[in-house]
């Protein structure tokens, strides 16, 4: 048993890999047939489905035959389980495969009617049980293929035990004993009772619970597991024949591998006889090993050696004429299952119908078959179902799916009242006779008709004598040669053996003619049509075809036009026309000449009979195109002349105005008119939303029609479909549709709305367009934020980038093109900021790249020159002299510099911005938050630390606007007293003025400063009042001038802390020593300041200029 364990794991594995993966149908059908072979019980094989369950509860009956029935209906279940398990594992799946109807009649006919059908859905996935069907959860998306494919193959496997187990011909029957008894008990019949019928009694097999042995008594031609035709035969198996899917999965065993097989041979007997090898079988000599039908047996055995030969009967099998399906259904080619007539596509595969199953028996003979008809079509969009005469739907005006007019007999059905008119015979005889076919021995014609003389010579038929019971004597007539040898002699006056040598020289003729014609690309029919209607055997056939056929066929269609059409004919009343008048009957048919030709080659060249065959055929295909809805007989009379008698391109002329109107709204500029969800019939205006919108099921188009028809809430028809295919939460789609712009307080719904990707604002289309084209042409790049909340942080480096490529594709498609162009030229300039090589001119604030390497710099756009190193205006005492020496010279020698004195040197000194080193010559007093024009960079003119409401630091604490400063920083040190200020100088031997310098204004400051003034801002002298000994400048100023030499020189202020400031300082920059128990307090502040000191170094970014 564990070695079939894991035989059956190894078949389970294999399958189920070829089922999820695009594999053949011959590798899945191996798959299958190996796993329902393996010696298990169901239990044991079946690890997914109840396999034991389904049997017993769908086993019912009170005999053998109603139990068989039973499983019958159960294997077509699973037959319709397994093409769900296999769309599923399909890679091109259906559209609606999500869901499975109850009221598909296929589904109530089958899977319902048995007990654990659901089940297997509920496997397959369908779990969420709505009113109409099963369908899978909205969350999944996709099946589980792995577990479909598991299933699926045991439902398959399952089928096909079971119809091995209704033919009898299970390799392991043990094992359902158990489960249907019934079906195994054996009924009792008395043998040789008159009721046992011949055919019964051979027809039956025989049940074996052993696995079938090869016998040489009785050999079976079919596989020894399946029943299909066997192609090897295995010896080491004990001879038992397999077909070539039961021999790849039984010999794929590592046990079985190594078996040698042999190619096997058939026993099947031709039915053909062996010498004329044209008539059926009717009787065996086992002296000639021949087998022989009655005319040439007769021949044969009338030779006195052979006459004394025993022969045996062998009765011959005919065919039943049967047909397998009604005529009121078709069955799907895909997926095999029977639909009704009026359906196009196939209610369980959703595929359209094909011309060619209108009839599933092909097999059938062609006189008992009625053209099949469509009277009603199913649009694939909305699912109406339409008249078989429209092209358009009624409801969604959407174009009928293109197919092909159904499939029709190619001759008159005969009927017993109306003999079967003579059909058009195919461009070659055929050597696969069907009954009604028979084959001239005199011209080897093979005529179609089961008439009593050939169509080509008009010798009568040799009818072979029936097949006797019994075998008569064969009469010693003549003495017949063994092989029809005829000896050379004197010319005989026998009649027959003249007719037989004129009929030779005239087949051999025509023969001739036929090749000559088949070179020139005429038909034999054309050649032989062309000998009848010449009349003149020295008349080349081909030649006559070219000259005298045109004019014969409008002689044809002539007479055609003359012949008068009764009621009989087409119809049994007179026709209408368009006015409401009737129209007399005693036209004739307009014929083309494709149709005239066609009813001369069927008649063979005769005329009258042409005439009539014509008629015919334009009845029967007028009749057709009746039965597809198109009754005015004269359309359909010049569609048929038109399309050259071929009733597909005739529909295609009668569909073509009524595509006019959909055409002409597919190709005009004039937008499709809308719907009116005002109208009475609200199914009508629910199949147009499902097919126009495209949504996903019905329910959902009720919905969208139920929400565009509430009064309190007027929404409109694009956005309740785009909320309605999202979800089907009615409470959802509602607040979807009406959400609150918090700039214009608006109603507008969630598709109207925008947002950015770095807040969860949401704005309607217009502010955003309105915020953001202000933002544009009035403001800085960096103001481009959210208009609610302000965010995101600009000044954070990290997000900048990711947050203007996103705006920027959202910009795209709202902005106008000039706003948009001038978004993108501001937003090169601040990339090219960050450029090294970056220069702002100090004449006219213009940015550009210089690769230089000279000192001196010429504007692009004022011309002017300035000093790429110290942005001062060029001079030329610069030229050769670095910028500290040249600034050397200034205070040395420039008068007027020596005029400003300190003011001077704090202007050029000033504010230089740390992101695109844009200079500003005024001085740090004031406010120490200061915002750059130019990248409105917020830092601190101190220290040029960042100014931020987001604080990277994680020990920070403070919300809103600020920054970290180090305690060298002017926004600390500016609160120092100016004494205490020149005494830490002095500590360093750090040199600091405190004249005033001559030629200044006295009592008055002259540092330049930028002051708000009505609402603008202007550079103008600060103008406060000086004190002595602080060298001419107001005492704000001062300090900053002593700051400034302070970090020029890199002094540590923490030397001069008292003991606050010092614990401050400790708890600001988080510097924390332990006090000792008896530590004094000046052993441990200077503990505390060494610790300080040593551990939180001085800004690195503070202006160290001297």
């Amino acid at each position: 048993m564990d070695s079939l364990s894991e035989e059956l794991e190894e078949v389970r594995s294999r399958a189920e890999a070829c089922l999820s993966s695009p594999c053949s149908a011959h590798e899945v059908r191996a798959g299958v047939c190996a796993m329902a072979n393996l010696p298990l019980p169901p239990a044991a094989k079946y690890q997914q489905i109840s396999a034991e369950v389904m049997l017993k509860e769908n086993s019912a009956g009170n005999n053998k035959k109603e139990i068989i029935g039973s499983l019958q209906r159960l294997s077509t279940a699973l037959n319709i389980l397994e093409k769900y398990g296999s769309n599923l594992t399909s890679s091109n799946r259906p559209k609606y495969w999500r869901t499975v109807k109850h009221n598909n009649p296929v589904f109530r006919a089958t899977v319902d009617a048995i007990k654990g059908g659901r089940a297997v859905l509920c496997l397959y996935g369908y779990t969420n049980q709505q009113a109409d069907g099963l369908s899978f959860p909205d969350e999944v998306q996709e099946p589980d293929i792995q577990k479909v494919s598991s299933v699926t193959l045991e439902v398959m496997s399952l089928r096909m035990e079971l119809d091995m187990l209704i033919q009898e011909s299970h390799p392991n029957p043990e094992f359902f004993e158990t489960l249907v008894p019934s079906v195994f008990q054996q009924e009792e019949k008395v043998l040789g009772s008159p009721s046992d019928a011949p055919w019964e009694k051979q027809d039956k097999p025989v049940v074996s619970l052993t696995p079938p042995k090869a016998s040489s008594s009785t050999k079976s031609t079919g596989c020894s597991l399946c029943g299909g035709t066997a192609s090897v035969l295995c010896a080491p198996c004990g001879s038992i024949r397999f077909c070539e899917s039961c021999d790849m999965a039984f010999h794929c065993h590592p046990s079985r591998a190594a078996h040698k097989r042999e190619p096997a041979q058939t026993t099947e007997r031709q039915d053909n006889c062996t010498i004329c090898g044209i008539f059926p079988v009717s009787a065996q000599c086992p002296v000639c090993v021949q087998r022989l039908c009655s005319e040439c047996d007769r021949l044969y055995h009338s030779h006195p050696a052979r006459a004394s030969h025993s022969r045996i009967t062998v009765a011959s099998a005919k065919p039943s004429k049967s047909i397998s399906a009604s005529l009121a259904s078709w069955q799907c080619v895909h997926c095999t299952t029977l639909n009704r007539m009026q359906e196009v596509l196939c209610g369980m595969c959703e595929r359209p119908r094909l011309a060619a199953t209108a009839l599933a028996a092909t097999s059938a003979p062609l006189e008992e078959l009625q053209p099949s008809t469509i009277t009603e079509w199913q649009c694939k969009s909305c699912t109406v179902v339409n008249s078989g005469s429209s092209v358009l739907c009624e409801v969604c005006e959407r174009p009928r799916l293109a197919t092909r007019p159904p499939a029709t007999p190619s001759r008159p059905t005969a009927t017993p009242s109306r003999p079967t008119a003579t059909p058009s015979r195919p461009a070659a005889p055929t050597l696969g006779l069907q009954e009604s076919q028979w084959v001239c021995q005199f011209c080897t014609y093979a005529n179609h008709t089961p008439s009593s003389t050939c169509e080509m010579c008009d010798l009568p038929r040799p009818e072979p004598a029936p097949s006797p019971p019994k075998l008569r004597t064969p009469s010693p007539v003549r003495d017949f040669p063994q092989l029809s040898i005829k000896t050379k002699g004197p010319a005989s006056d026998d009649p027959d053996v003249k007719r037989q040598r004129l009929m030779r020289e005239e087949g051999l003729k025509l023969i001739q003619l036929i090749r000559e014609g088949e070179r020139k690309g005429v038909s034999p029919e054309e050649v032989y049509a062309g000998v009848r209607g010449s009349g003149d055997s020295s008349v080349v056939p081909c030649d006559w075809l070219k000259t005298e056929l045109p004019p014969l066929l409008d002689v044809l269609c002539a007479r055609a036009a003359t012949v008068p059409l009764g009621p009989r004919a087409l119809h049994a009343e007179p026709l209408e026309r368009a006015d409401g008048s009737q129209e007399p009957l005693s036209r004739g048919v307009q014929l083309s000449r494709a149709e005239a030709k066609h009813a001369w080659l069927t008649a063979g060249g005769d005329i009258e009979r042409a005439v009539k065959q014509a008629l015919r055929d334009r009845k029967a295909k007028v009749k057709e195109l009746g039965a597809l809805g198109f009754s005015d007989v004269a359309r359909c009379g010049e569609a048929l002349r038109l399309s050259g008698g071929e009733v597909r391109g005739a529909l295609a002329v009668l569909q073509r105005p009524l595509l006019e109107p959909f055409h002409q709204r597919m190709w005009s500029d004039q937008p499709e008119p809308p719907i009116n969800i005002h109208l009475p019939d609200k199914q009508r205006v629910c199949r147009r939303l499902l097919a126009v919108y495209d949504l996903p099921s019905w329910g959902r188009s009720e919905l969208a029609l139920s929400l565009l028809q509430d009064p309190a809430a007027p929404y409109t028809l694009e956005d309740v479909v785009q909320a309605v295919r999202e979800s089907h939460d009615r409470d959802f789609i509602r607040r979807v549709l009406a959400k609150e712009c918090p700039i214009c307080l608006s109603v507008f719904p969630h598709s109207k709305m925008q947002s950015l990707t770095s807040c969860q604002c949401s704005v309607c289309c217009s502010c955003f367009q309105q915020h953001f084209t202000i933002a544009v042409r009035d403001k800085h790049i960096r103001d481009m934020v959210c208009p609610v909340c302000w965010e995101p942080d600009i000044n954070d480096p990290e997000h900048l980038n990711s947050y203007f490529s996103t705006l920027d594709i959202q910009l795209r498609e709202c902005l106008e093109p000039e706003v948009y162009e001038l978004f993108h030229k501001k937003l090169t300039e601040q990339a090219l900021i960050k450029d090294p090589k970056f220069l702002w001119c100090s004449h006219c604030s213009y940015g550009f790249i210089y690769d230089g390497e000279q000192l001196k710099v010429t504007c692009f756009q004022c011309r002017n020159s300035f000093c790429a190193q110290c942005k001062k205006p060029w001079e030329s005492q610069h030229t050769g002299l670095s910028c500290e020496q040249f600034q050397s010279w200034k205070r040395e020698n420039d008068p007027e510099y020596q005029r400003q004195g300190l003011a001077g040197y704090l202007r050029d000194n000033g504010i230089t911005c740390p992101n695109c080193r844009f200079q500003y010559a005024l001085a740090r007093g004031g406010c120490m938050h200061f915002c750059c024009s130019q990248c409105r960079y917020q830092f601190c003119s101190g220290c040029n630390n960042p100014f931020h409401t987001t604080c990277s630091v994680i020990q920070c604490s403070v919300t809103g606007l600020h920054a970290h400063h180090p305690r060298d920083c002017l926004f600390y040190l500016r609160d120092w007293e100016p004494a205490r200020l020149q005494a830490l100088l002095q500590k360093e031997g750090v040199a600091f003025n405190t004249d005033t310098p001559p030629g200044t204004q006295a009592g008055l400051c002259g540092v330049i400063e930028q002051k708000d003034e009505g609402g603008q801002q202007s550079d103008s002298a600060c103008g406060a009042q000086t004190q002595p000994g602080q060298a001419g400048l107001c005492e704000k100023h001062y300090r900053e001038y002593l700051v400034s030499l302070i970090n020029g020189h890199s002094i540590d202020p923490a030397p001069l802390y008292n003991a606050n400031e010092l614990l401050l300082a400790c708890r600001r920059y988080q510097v924390e020593v332990p006090r000792g128990e008896a530590e004094d307090d000046r052993t441990y502040y200077s503990r505390l300041l060494k610790m300080l000191m040593d551990n939180v170094p001085l800004g690195d970014k503070v202006p160290r200029k001297k």
